[in-house]
C-alpha cells in the first residue's frame, strides 16, 4: 500500500519541508521509512526530522 508523508526536517538553521510517496505495510512502516531515507539521503538524524502527515494512497490520489 503506499503512503503519503508530509513534514519538515532541519538543514542547518533551516526547516526544510517534505513530501514523500513510499511503499509500506502500514502507516507506522512508512513512517519509518521516511526517517531512514532521509537520513541516508541527507545525514538527517531523526530528531530533526518532524512528521506531521500521513496519508494512505487513496486518499492523496483524489484532487
Amino acid at each position: 500500500m503506499k503512503f503519503e508523508v508530509e513534514g519538515v526536517f532541519r538543514v542547518g538553521r533551516v526547516w526544510q519541508r517534505f513530501r514523500k510517496v513510499v511503499e509500506a505495510q502500514n502507516e507506522r512502516f512508512a513512517v519509518e521509512k521516511v526517517y531512514s531515507l532521509l537520513g541516508s539521503n541527507h545525514k538527517v538524524k531523526r530528531n530533526l526530522i518532524r512528521i506531521e502527515s500521513v496519508r494512505r494512497g487513496d486518499e492523496f490520489g483524489k484532487g
